[in-house]
């Protein structure tokens, strides 16, 4: 981790390529960490309520295959919505996407998501211009965002499943592999729209592999925090004040 602060303005947006190269190395890592989990690991309560972590890598698994066909992704887009009543879409999206694969073994999930993990990230890449433009209306803390569909392809899909990975390994106690260069990556654009939605000063030490050091403004918040439970926080999966309030996507 580089002890020299970032000022936030100063990371940079994640191009198309770069999005490409980090969906390929994170879906790779999430594949590497599900074909080590043991019989009993499948089971494990996550910090995903409703979820254990055999849904949670069927969830991943469903997401994928969406990315990889449009036919699949219309199909749990139209099912989710009826799923999901007065919940926002998302939520009857990924309930489709478990409940269509609750009849794999773990062995079957570990194999599938091994075969659609480097085509879902290739597909996403070929995602043509003219649709990362559509707009997508979507529901975040109560507040209903316009976003791009870009945004979602290029960069929620990433943080979805780096999320469920880390989830996978508090569960489980497996080991979490961390780089500066992949998971900083990831944490250091995380840390930029946090700062863009919340619009104050703030010092801000990350630690840890994934971690690095970030101003904004002129004094304001210092917060120094391991950069993984930073993001679960962010993510709701932990609880946190002033700055810390403030959620972001995954």
């Amino acid at each position: 981790m580089s002890t020299m602060a970032t000022h936030v303005e100063q990371v940079p947006a994640l191009g198309r390529a770069e999005a490409a190269a980090l969906a390929a190395t994170e879906n790779a890592r999430f594949v590497r960490l599900v074909g080590l989990l043991s019989n009993g690991d499948w089971a494990a309560p996550t910090d995903c309520p409703a979820w254990d972590v055999r849904a949670l890598a069927s969830h991943v698994l469903g997401a994928m295959e969406a990315n990889i066909s449009i036919r699949v992704f219309i199909h749990q887009l139209r099912a989710g919505k009826k799923a999901a009543g007065d919940r926002p879409d998302i939520d009857g999206m990924t309930e489709v996407q478990v409940r269509e694969r609750s009849n794999l073994t773990p062995a079957e999930l570990v194999e599938q998501l091994t075969i659609a993990a480097p085509r879902a990230a290739r597909a996403r890449q070929r995602v043509p211009a003219p649709m990362r433009r559509l707009p997508l209306k979507v529901e975040v803390e109560k507040v209903m965002e316009t976003w791009r569909l870009g945004y979602l392809v290029d960069i929620i899909f990433t943080r979805d499943t780096w999320m469920h990975r880390i989830d996978i390994a508090r569960a489980t106690g497996q080991p979490l592999d961390l780089t500066a260069a992949h998971d900083g990556r990831i944490v250091a654009d995380v840390v930029a729209e946090w700062a863009r939605r919340h619009g104050l000063s703030f010092s801000l030490n990350l630690t840890g592999p994934a971690g690095g050091t970030f101003t904004g403004g002129d004094g304001g918040e210092d917060i120094t925090l391991d950069a993984v439970e930073f993001c679960r926080i962010l993510s709701g999966r932990g609880s946190g004040v002033g700055l810390l309030a403030q959620a972001v996507p995954f």
